[in-house]
């Protein structure tokens, strides 16, 4: 019951993410919204950090995982919300989900040799993601460029992927504060402090408070799926992944992005495709 609550609660945080950083990542764009989420992500994990206090036993490869999990986050983030400027929110978020499905790929990779189902449902996952990519477009956004949103959204599955894998090696070794210290600290030095240096950061009104929720909502999804997957990885794997289609219903709610019928079919299959992978590697 646990795994099944975090997972969901993991979810919804990720689609709210998905739905406000579409709409910052159009009108402040995608480096700025970074640098304010990175800022108020520090802002909510330093009272934790100094509380669990300077992690026992640090090694180099502690310290090369934890550089795994920062880089693979934030340039997930770069990524998928340089895809939210060029895309809608109903195909970019349902194959940036596909990260979850990408990290247990890699660890079976690494730990044994891919089973024929799962090499089936990754040709699978593929084949309807170029579909989602390539299939009309009924009524599209300003600026929207749908091929290269797909392009962006799949570097940034396989960035958070490589993130999710290399947190799964600390999960039971570290805090879950000090996972998730990196990419946000990163976020802090390497982008949000230059821009400000160079006063190429930008900010409105509008766009402040869909940062600080993106920041909050981050946080707390990682936060709530590392709890979820105490208990069980599938389970919360498969639930967070429906993060995708509830962020598509938001953004037809919120935004009036709709998609076709062919592009449903393909991020519908996206969706179940992602489920069945986690559950034939768990």
């Amino acid at each position: 019951m646990q795994a099944i609550i975090f997972g969901l609660l993991t979810a919804a945080c990720f689609a709210s993410g998905a739905v406000a950083s579409s709409r910052t990542s159009r009108t402040i764009g995608p480096y700025s919204t970074i640098a304010g989420i990175a800022v108020v992500g520090m802002i909510i994990t330093a009272p934790f950090l100094i509380h669990a206090g300077m992690p026992t036993q640090m090694d180099g490869a502690k310290f090369g995982w934890l550089m795994g999990v920062g880089i693979g986050s934030l340039g997930g983030l770069v990524l998928s919300y340089m895809a939210f400027r060029v895309g809608k929110v109903g195909v970019v978020a349902p194959i940036v989900s596909t990260e979850g499905a990408i990290a247990a790929v890699l660890s079976a990779l690494f730990g044994e040799s891919i089973a024929p189902l799962v090499g089936m449902l990754l040709v699978f996952i593929v084949a309807a993601v170029i579909a989602a990519a390539i299939a009309p477009d009924p009524a599209p956004v300003a600026h929207e460029q749908p091929l290269r949103a797909a392009l962006l959204a799949v570097a940034a599955a396989a960035a958070f992927g490589v993130g999710l894998y290399s947190s799964g090696h600390l999960s039971t070794e570290l805090p879950i504060a000090w996972i998730l210290l990196p990419a946000r600290l990163i976020g802090v030095v390497a982008i949000a402090a230059p821009l400000l240096i160079t006063r190429r950061f930008v900010m409105t009104r509008v766009a402040a408070p869909l940062v600080v929720l993106t920041g909050i909502t981050e946080v707390l999804g990682f936060t709530f799926y590392s709890m979820g997957a105490q208990h069980s990885v599938a389970i919360t794997a498969v639930l967070a992944s429906l993060f995708a289609p509830i962020a598509a219903v938001a953004a037809f709610l919120l935004f009036g992005e709709r998609l076709g019928k062919l592009q449903i079919a393909a991020v519908s299959t996206i969706v179940v495709g992602v489920v069945a992978l986690s559950l034939a590697v768990a």
